[in-house]
C-alpha cells in the first residue's frame, strides 16, 4: 500500500496533513519500538524497509530477522490495544527526542 493511499485514507477521516500523515505513524513505531529497548535496531528498521546507511554492512547484512519481527509486530499490535482500550500500559523508559526543537 503506498504512502499516497494512506494520507488520502486519512484525508477522507478528516484529518488534515498537519495532524497525522503515514510517515508520521512509521516515525512514531520506529520510536516507541526503540525506545521499549526490547527490540534489535536491525529488526526495527528492516521492518520499516529501510537500507543499511553504512554500504558495507548492507552488502553482507542480509538478515530478516523474521521471528524478532514477527514477536514485535505482534507487542505493537497488543500495545495499540491496550492503548484503545484505556488500560494503563507499561512506560517506555527511554527518551525521545523532539527534533522539531533542535
Amino acid at each position: 500500500m503506498s504512502e499516497n493511499t494512506v494520507n488520502n485514507a486519512f484525508r477522507r477521516m478528516g484529518y488534515g496533513p498537519n495532524e497525522v500523515t503515514a510517515h508520521g505513524l512509521r516515525t512514531t513505531a520506529s520510536t516507541l519500538l526503540n525506545e521499549s529497548g526490547r527490540w534489535s535496531p536491525d529488526a526495527i528498521e528492516r521492518s520499516l524497509a529501510h537500507m543499511d546507511t553504512n554500504a558495507i554492512r548492507g552488502i553482507y547484512n542480509r538478515g530478516l530477522y523474521w521471528g524478532e519481527r514477527t514477536a514485535m509486530h505482534q507487542w505493537w499490535s497488543d500495545y495499540l490495544d491496550q492503548l484503545r482500550e484505556g488500560v494503563e500500559v507499561e512506560p517506555l523508559t527511554g527518551h525521545a527526542y523532539d527534533l522539531r526543537r533542535a
